[in-house]
């Protein structure tokens, strides 16, 4: 029961983030660009897909969640993680563009935006410092191989 609980925490902050706040900043919504509706559907799923994988590997790799108040107990640097260090916010982020797209609204591209730059604080302030304290060398040396946002994709393998 506990991990089912846990699981669902996982996505109490994507939900947040991803609908949530965009339904506050876009209350209405209009699908009328059969492209725009089209390609950005297409970066949602692939960046909802990403979300996906990663909440499946902080659960059963990490022993965790994404949230702070229940941080995962291992290291993750396997899987999607051994190409880029926070592959989380990269599919948040990824899904918001493709809202955006989808509904071609500059209010949920600044949220997009905005989004990025406070995450890239906490990363910077809180969030590297802690893990550094907890797993010491081997998130270390996990930093200096992984990048943090944007993979370095080396024929299929991680770094």
């Amino acid at each position: 029961m506990r991990k089912f609980l846990r699981q669902g925490f996982s996505f109490v902050l994507p939900v947040i983030v991803l609908i949530l706040v965009p339904l506050w900043i876009e209350p209405v919504i209009s699908a009328s660009n059969i492209p725009a509706l089209i390609i950005g559907t297409m970066v949602m799923f692939g960046g909802l897909s990403l979300v996906a994988v990663t909440v499946s590997s902080i659960i059963r790799i990490g022993d965790g969640t994404l949230a702070p108040w229940s941080p995962t107990r291992k290291l993750v640097t396997s899987g999607i993680y051994g190409y880029v260090r926070n592959p989380m916010i990269l599919g948040v982020l990824i899904t918001l563009l493709g809202e955006s797209v989808t509904i071609l609204s500059l209010q949920i591209f600044k949220w997009t935006i905005i989004f990025f730059i406070i995450n890239n604080i906490w990363f910077l302030i809180y969030e590297e410092p802690n893990l550094e304290k907890k797993f010491g060398e081997q998130y270390r040396e996990y930093k200096k191989r992984v990048p943090r946002w944007i993979p370095k994709l080396r024929l299929g393998k991680p770094i």
